[in-house]
């Protein structure tokens, strides 16, 4: 058995994958024990990163170079903290109002242009690309059924979601077809979602195969 200061922290790490992996047969001790270790380090490391990259570069070293404005969010920031007070958790509405204030009008922009103008630009595209590719000789059919399937489904997605006509007729089986749509993407996504859980495990076994071929090689 090779038991360097190296393959300790490895068997440690192993440990720790298998009490995790002890919730496959059943919730038991173990598990539970792996969890609180997760969230533990988790908030201490994410704890250390916000001292580090935020607090200390965005409030102490200001200060430091004498810009003493920054004493405002400081105390703003210390003002949270008394959420933790029965009696004085009042005073913690207010910088919470603030912040989400501040961050509602920040994100608005932002999101605006993320998810509806550049989302509309992307579907504009299509039919433009289609034109372009069209005129230049590089349009495949594939390509073509393609970017009319992608098309069609934004178009019957929206009629979904427009509640304004009553969903009869011609109008109601492109609903219909928006709907058939929406699952195909929620089921894509719950694909991915499963997928990537999956790797997750098959990498955490061929870890176990590796940490027990290196300790007792």
């Amino acid at each position: 058995m090779n038991l360097t200061a190296e393959n300790l922290w490895l068997t440690a790490a192993a440990l720790a994958t298998l009490c995790t992996m002890s919730f496959l047969y059943k919730d038991n001790p173990f598990y539970k024990f792996a969890e609180h270790l997760v969230v533990g380090v988790s908030a201490g490391y994410f704890t250390m990163l916000l001292i580090v990259t935020s607090l200390w570069p965005k409030l102490v070293d200001p200060l430091r170079d004498g810009n003493y404005w920054y004493i405002i969010p400081g105390l703003l920031g210390i003002m949270m903290y008394f959420r933790f007070s029965k009696s004085q958790s009042w005073v913690a509405r207010y910088p919470i109002a603030i912040y989400i204030g501040i961050g509602t009008g920040l994100s608005l922009v932002v999101e605006f242009q993320a998810r509806i103008i550049e989302q509309l630009n992307a579907t504009i595209g299509i039919a433009a690309t289609m034109k372009a590719d069209s005129a230049a000789g590089a349009l495949t059919t594939l390509d073509a059924i393609n970017s009319l399937i992608i098309l069609l489904g934004i178009v019957c997605g929206l009629a979904y979601f427009y509640f304004s006509k009553e969903h009869k007729g011609w109008f109601g089986g492109a609903a219909s077809m928006g709907i058939w749509m929406l699952m195909v993407g929620f089921g894509a996504s719950f694909g991915y979602t499963v997928m990537a859980r999956i790797s997750l495990f098959i990498q955490r076994v061929q870890f176990l195969g590796d940490w027990w071929q290196r300790l007792f090689a």
